[in-house]
């Protein structure tokens, strides 16, 4: 019996190094986005706005690792067309006649 985590060889899940650094990105842009905030100390346009840019970077850089590693992991599943079950077709329903 294998485990849910591991490689039919053996070896460790190789999404989870990816997936912690895409969360780590989260933390640490969220962490940026919220120190840079304007409203409670001015500064300079330009600095703000690297600020935020940086942060918003480190947030998206972050959400699209995590988001791929979601994706290899949950992603290889058959359709239920593939596997014999019912589920979508992608055709447009049929309604009866009234």
């Amino acid at each position: 019996m294998t485990d849910a985590y591991e490689e039919k060889d053996g070896a460790a899940d190789p999404t989870s190094v990816p997936a912690a650094t895409g969360l780590f990105l989260l933390a640490v842009g969220g962490w940026l986005l919220n120190t840079t905030r304007p409203w409670h100390k001015p500064g300079h346009p330009v600095i703000l706005g690297l600020g935020w840019a940086v942060a918003f970077a480190l947030l998206l850089w972050g959400t699209v690792l995590v988001a791929r590693c979601v994706r290899t992991v949950h992603g290889g599943e058959p359709a239920p067309a593939e596997t014999g079950e019912a589920g979508r077709t992608g055709k447009k329903p049929v309604r009866p006649a009234p």
